[in-house]
């Protein structure tokens, strides 16, 4: 089976039915399977597997089933297995050790690779509850061959403009690595003179020329490096930002859903991958280059030296890497265990510094730190039995190197008794004999970069390939309608798989320069309404449109010029506060910036701050309440001046005080402009010109706060607390 290594945290699912594809003889991209299979940010489910396997033509059986009989059922191998509650992977085979009289089990695991797990280790994994697992039998049916799925090309085109932008400084390190091996393969004949001509015949002037010569070779060596090194900085550099750069231009156009499923850890990835990938064109590939030349140029004049002396090197070199392959082979299962074992390590610490009040509270520091140290000593283990393997390959590595330049130089010495070699040959091929072991480790580890390089490749080839939200012909705004938002059978859902709407068949308008309430219980659909409005989200059916306009055919950056908008999850920049309230804009309106702290309730705090405006808040600032926070949004969205404001529970955690103060003071500003407040307080909603009553995505009541409050409907009850308060 072809192992296919899974780009971001939460790709196990469709890795996993990846390979299981390719293992049936189709090859389908990792992006589609990816699309279909309905992730998350956390993650995939058994369901959406399955429902992804079945489009693609797969009949799938998901089953709880026990060790004893899974054993029975290896004629539907490969299967996914549910991993450690929270992983898939996939089961190649058992096998069954009669002298051992146990099983093992070859397991795909996509966040780390093909290994092979003894019974102990796997069923701790497997077996869940009531000593169960969960697995999916995959089959493939008629339609497997057929079903045509779309195939993602990939994109070299960015890489290609920024090497041909830095060709010329590329050319010049490649003719320098070519300086460089012609001069490594000028050294042993220099020696070989220097001990035949010059120290055999007792010729001076030979032996100060070819020193002399050495001396030259030598300085111009370290010179043509300096100068290799000094350009390969430059070069990386400047390639680098333009990766990034052009990274993040990139990832800033994606639509907001495509964050949906990933973790702020695969974003990071990727930087990294940008960086990998740089390293790997200006450094990793040059030095290849350079190794594989000295290589070749060292194994051509051996050969021309003695063909037999060729030979013993190849068969020695050959068995050594054999040695070290066998050998790593044997790593897998001790490398898969260091990798949970550290994985459970990080955890472990996590939970303690996160949990750290609750531990205090609750008294169990010694129960947390016992299940720390079982942890350590698992690794301990493991590490142990890693010790050993890397020391029996490094020594049996060592010791076929040694006796290959043990053989090498007896053969040679019997060569040069016989007067069949030269002394000075002799010492020539003893330097090439050591100086052809580095070309060949350069080489093997080269591989893994390079795989580690098409993997990074591929992640950042998923960002480029995404269409931007400003992709498309769009209408300019046209607003000459009474209504400046108008919705017409809105349904949606998050993913194909869910069973129910979010919001389901949904109508109404809201009215231009009016005020509407949209309410109801959490989960009603509010917030996942305010985002379609922002075009965070398209409808799955129905229509909205803005003013004279479709949404569909509205630009998401003209629209979202309009909006003021408070969210929920709002984000504080590590900047100055008249930088967070202004959107990072240096030309700074200070009577208007007065204006929406005034109007936020927040100017008095702010003023009373040494630093004023000019003192850094966010994650590397001065700490802020959830209020303070709130009013910040609020302000924010004022200074926007915008001609459609959209509030998301926008003082939620504000006290009722500075909430009152707070609504007296936007009453004022949102006169003639169209507002949408989301909330539950009754305070924030009575005075809308329109309540909106939402109950499990459908409209339950639209009307005034009165009209709904006389119904004695949804929206009473909704209320009735605060209002036997009020």
């Amino acid at each position: 089976m072809k192992f296919i290594h899974q780009l971001d945290q939460m790709d196990c699912g469709p890795s996993c039915l990846s390979m299981i594809s390719s293992f049936y003889g189709r090859k389908i991209d990792l992006s589609y399977l990816r699309s279909i299979c309905s992730i998350t940010r956390e993650g995939v489910s058994i369901k959406g597997i399955s429902t992804a396997a079945n489009k693609i033509g797969f009949d799938t059986i998901c089953a709880k089933i026990s060790i004893e009989n899974l054993y029975k059922n290896s004629d539907f191998f490969p299967s996914i297995l549910y991993w450690n509650k929270n992983h898939f992977v996939i089961l190649i085979d058992i096998k069954y050790n009669k002298n051992k009289n146990s099983y093992s089990f070859k397991i795909a695991d996509p966040s780390f690779g093909i290994s092979t797990l003894k019974e102990e280790e796997f069923i701790k994994n497997f077996i869940h509850t009531d000593n169960k697992g969960i697995v999916l039998l995959l089959s493939p049916n008629k339609d497997f061959t057929n079903v045509n799925v779309y195939k993602t090309k990939l994109d070299f085109s960015y890489i290609k403009n920024i090497l041909v932008k830095n060709k010329i400084g590329l050319t010049y390190i490649f003719i320098l690595l070519i300086i460089g091996s012609i001069m490594s393969v000028i050294f042993p004949f220099l020696t070989q003179t220097l001990i035949d001509d010059g120290v055999n015949k007792k010729n001076y002037n030979i032996v100060y020329l070819v020193l002399i010569s050495q001396l030259f070779m030598f300085i111009g060596s370290i010179f043509i490096e300096a100068i290799r090194n000094w350009i390969t900085l430059n070069i990386g550099n400047k390639i680098s930002l333009e990766f990034i750069s052009n990274f993040l231009k990139k990832l800033i156009e994606v639509p907001v859903n495509f964050f949906d499923s990933k973790m702020t850890g695969d974003f990071n990835q990727r930087i990294l991958d940008n960086d990998r990938i740089e390293n790997f064109l200006t450094s990793h590939s040059m030095i290849t280059i350079f190794y594989l030349i000295t290589f070749i140029g060292f194994f051509l004049v051996l050969g021309f030296y003695n063909i037999n002396i060729l030979g013993i090197y190849i068969l020695l070199t050959t068995i050594s890497i054999f040695w070290s392959i066998y050998w790593q082979k044997k790593r897998e299962i001790i490398d898969y265990n260091l990798f949970n074992s550290k994985s459970e390590n990080q955890e472990s610490i996590f939970e303690i510094l996160n949990g750290i009040h609750e531990i205090k509270i609750n008294q169990f520091e010694d129960r947390k730190r016992f299940e720390w140290e079982r942890v350590r000593l698992k690794m301990f283990k493991i590490n142990q039995e890693s010790l050993k393997v890397n020391l029996i390959q490094n020594s049996g590595f060592n010791f076929l190197n040694q006796l290959k330049n043990i053989l090498v130089t007896f053969m040679c010495a019997i060569l040069v008794m016989r007067g069949q070699l030269t002394l000075g040959a002799m010492l020539s091929i003893s330097y090439i004999i050591g100086q052809m072991n580095s070309p060949i480790n350069q080489i093997i580890s080269f591989i893994k970069v390079y795989q580690e390089a098409g993997l990074s490749f591929n992640r950042l080839n998923e960002i480029n390939l995404q269409k931007s939200e400003e992709d498309g012909v769009f209408k300019e705004l046209d607003f000459r309608t009474d209504n400046f938002i108008k919705i017409e059978n809105l349904s949606f859902k998050y993913s194909d798989i869910d069973e129910y709407n979010v919001l389901d068949n949904i109508s109404f308008n809201i009215p231009k320069g009016k005020t509407t309430a949209i309410v109801g219980s959490s989960g009603s659909g509010k917030t996942t309404l305010l985002k379609i409005l922002l075009k965070f989200y398209s409808p799955t059916d129905g229509q909205i449109f803005l003013g004279n306009n479709n949404i569909s055919d509205t630009s998401p950056k003209e629209l979202r010029k309009l909006c003021g908008v408070v969210l929920q999850d709002g984000y504080i920049f590590s900047d100055s506060i008249e930088k967070n309230i202004a959107n990072g804009n240096d030309d700074i309106d200070y009577t208007r910036m007065e204006e929406a702290l005034r109007i936020a309730n927040i100017y008095d705090f702010v003023n009373s701050l040494p630093l004023k405006l000019k003192t850094k808040i966010g994650n590397t600032g001065i700490g802020l309440s959830g209020g303070q926070k709130q009013r910040i949004f609020i302000a924010r969205a004022v200074y926007k001046n915008p001609e459609l404001i959209l509030f998301d529970e926008a003082t939620s955690a504000l006290d009722s005080e500075n909430e009152k103060i707070v609504y007296n003071n936007l009453e004022n500003f949102f006169q003639g402009r169209t507002v949408v407040v989301i909330a539950h307080r009754l305070s924030t909603v009575r005075n809308a010109d329109q309540i909106i009553v939402l109950e499990k995505g459908k409209i339950k009541e639209v009307g005034t706060h009165d009209e709904l409050v006389d119904y004695k409907s949804s929206y009473y009850n909704l209320v009735k607390n605060q209002l036997e308060l009020a």
